[in-house]
C-alpha cells in the first residue's frame, strides 16, 4: 500500500448539464460553490464549462477563461487545470446537443481527518459509491405518485 499524506482526501467530479432553454442562472450555484470552498468542505481542483452545439461540437472553457464569475475569480486563480483534452471529450459524450455543462473536480476536505484515522488504524478503502441526488428525488417522486394512486 502506498503511503498517503496525512491530509489526503478523496477527489470526486460532477458534471451538471443545463439543457438548451432550461437554464436560469441566478448566481445561486456560484454562491453555494463558494460557500463550500470557504467553509473548507471541499477544495476545488478544476472547474470548466462545456458548451455542446447542436452539431455535437464541444467548446471547453476553463473557469479562468470566463468573465463575470464574481467571487469565483479568486478560486479560479488557484485551480490545477487537472482535466486533459481526452477527459473533456469523454465527459462531453454524456451531454445532449445544445446543452451547457459545468464540470467540477473537487477534493473532499471534510473526509481527510476520517481517512487519516482509518489509515492510522491499518484500514484501507476497498470500495465506495454514490447514490445521486437526482436518483433520490426521482424515487421519492415515484413513491409519492404511487401513494396518490393508492397503490
Amino acid at each position: 500500500m502506498t503511503d498517503l499524506p496525512e491530509t489526503a482526501a478523496p477527489v470526486d467530479f460532477v458534471i451538471v448539464e443545463f439543457p438548451a432553454g432550461e437554464s436560469t442562472f441566478s448566481g445561486e450555484v456560484i454562491d453555494e460553490l463558494v460557500a463550500l470552498v470557504e467553509s473548507e468542505t471541499i477544495r476545488l481542483v478544476d472547474a470548466m464549462v462545456l458548451i455542446k452545439d447542436d452539431d455535437g461540437e464541444v467548446e471547453a472553457l476553463e473557469l479562468s477563461d470566463l468573465e463575470g464569475i464574481g467571487p469565483l475569480e479568486a478560486i479560479a486563480a488557484d485551480l490545477a487545470e487537472f482535466l486533459a483534452a481526452d477527459d473533456v471529450a469523454h465527459l462531453a459524450a454524456a451531454m445532449d446537443p445544445g446543452s451547457v455543462a459545468g464540470v467540477l473536480v473537487y477534493e473532499n476536505l471534510w473526509a481527510a481527518p476520517f481517512a487519516a484515522a482509518v489509515r492510522r488504524a491499518g484500514g484501507q478503502l476497498i470500495a465506495d459509491g454514490r447514490i445521486h441526488s437526482q436518483d433520490i428525488a426521482d424515487a421519492l417522486a415515484a413513491e409519492e405518485a404511487l401513494e396518490e394512486e393508492g397503490v
